[in-house]
């Protein structure tokens, strides 16, 4: 009993249930739709159309398939968001050093980190493409922007999150500043860090797909524009979509991953 209880419990089984239970809303919305006759016929397909346009060998536009005109937009696009992501990772974390240090420095900061992140990225996408006068850096540094924010909030409250204990401990121990960061500072705030980072690597790449389609060029956000206008099959938008999420979800447990192989209580802790 208990090990039935164990199984329903996990989060495979739990994530299965989920899995299931979409594949199932979908369909019933898809069979909604083929009986409703809408124009462009069929809206939403089946998954089964979904997965036979990615297997298929017809070419869409001449001389790619549906994967292959997925494949070659997506890796422009993830390379502009990895750029970007590490570009933000590196600056929000120097930040948030810069305002553990100093309490000048946070109160002049982190207003305007704040008025950043709440500024729309569709207002902020043409600005920046004004600066720079390159659509391509102007792509890198919204992404950058995105990932700032919550690298930068995240490791500056693991920062704070430190007991004042291990400060009297650090300092009775005639500690100075740098020994005080990288003995009990630094490492206190990691899993704030990765927290960040688990928040910003979806918002990186759906910032870059997004801008993609405000702009010309190659990228996922190009071909899902073009799709949208009817340019190519209707199949090729759902591609895109469906791609974007799961590339969303797998950055998610990617930063979880690599939290568990840095971080040792991580894995003291699945094994327990």
């Amino acid at each position: 009993m208990k090990k039935i209880k164990r199984i329903l419990t996990s989060k495979i089984f739990v994530t299965l249930i989920w899995i299931v239970a979409l594949i199932v809303v979908w369909e019933l919305f898809a069979f909604h739709v083929e009986q409703t006759k809408r124009t462009p016929e069929n809206i939403q397909p089946h998954l089964s159309g979904i997965v036979d346009s990615l297997t298929s060998s017809r070419k869409i536009n001449g001389s790619q398939t549906a994967l292959q005109m997925v494949m070659e937009n997506a890796k422009a696009t993830l390379s502009r968001a990895g750029i970007g992501y590490i570009i933000g990772i590196a600056a929000g974390s120097v930040l948030a050093l810069f305002m553990s240090l100093s309490g000048v420095i946070e109160k002049l900061a982190f207003p305007y980190l704040m008025l950043i992140q709440l500024i729309p990225i569709l207002g902020m996408a043409p600005i920046i493409n004004a600066i720079t006068g390159d659509i391509a850096k102007s792509r890198i540094i919204i992404a950058a922007i995105l990932t700032f924010y919550p690298v930068a909030a995240n490791t500056l409250a693991g920062f704070k999150a430190v007991q004042k204990e291990k400060y009297e401990l650090m300092y009775s121990y005639a500690a100075n500043k740098f020994q005080l960061y990288t003995k009990t500072m630094i490492p206190a705030c990691i899993p704030y860090f990765f927290t960040g980072l688990k928040i910003s690597a979806p918002m990186a790449i759906t910032a870059s797909i997004l801008v993609d389609t405000l702009q010309g060029g190659i990228g996922l956000g190009c071909l899902l524009s073009q799709s949208l206008k009817g340019a190519m099959t209707r199949y090729v938008f759902w591609d895109i979509v469906f791609f974007s999420a799961v590339i969303g979800i797998l950055s998610f447990y990617l930063m979880g991953v690599l939290e568990t192989i840095l971080c040792p209580y991580k894995r003291i802790g699945k094994k327990e």
